[in-house]
């Protein structure tokens, strides 16, 4: 499958139910925990749901353009998606990624033996429930899970910029 292909099939079945209300934060590493659900292939009827972490480095006002870094994402696999070429593509189509280290730990990836409609439901009570503002909730495709998790990290360091910016410009001003 090629990139293009990938990014669109991305871009059809990515859905953020539920994000984080609590802001990504500006001195130090920040730790992203999401369930991400999807249907499943092999078992029709049932729901992949993946649970991990994306733990993105401090931000840091002299970076080098362009270059994020990425980690436990599966870049490599099957598909022979690598993280540069995948850069590279976005880049092309006017999609950049602040230059940061994107570190995934996937905790465990389970069957929901539901529909995907089932399984959202059932996450979306069970975060509430917890009263969980951490972790966010996304729907994606089994194929492309990857850029699913990207865009759902993308949306949550969008969503904050303007407070983080001005964040990082105080707590340089203290420093300095």
């Amino acid at each position: 499958m090629d990139f293009e292909n990938i990014w669109k099939k991305a871009l059809k079945h990515t859905e953020i139910v539920r994000t984080r209300v609590q802001s990504l934060m500006t001195t130090a590493d920040t730790s992203v925990p999401y369930i991400l659900m999807c249907e499943s292939s092999v078992n029709v009827g049932d729901t992949v749901v993946r649970k991990g972490s994306v733990t993105i480095t401090r931000p840091s006002l002299i970076v080098p353009p362009n270059n994020p870094q990425f980690e436990g994402f599966d870049f490599d696999g099957e598909d022979e998606i690598d993280a540069d070429s995948l850069i590279n593509f976005l880049l092309v189509r006017g999609v950049t990624l602040p230059s940061m280290h994107y570190d995934n730990k996937t905790i465990s990836i389970d069957v929901f033996s539901e529909s995907l409609a089932k399984a959202v439901k059932h996450y979306e009570k069970e975060l509430q429930e917890k009263e969980n503002v951490t972790t966010g909730l996304i729907i994606g495709h089994e194929d492309c899970w990857q850029l699913s998790l990207l865009i759902f990290v993308c949306t949550q360091i969008a969503k904050n910029a303007d407070r983080d910016i001005k964040s990082l410009m105080d707590q340089y001003k203290k420093e300095g």
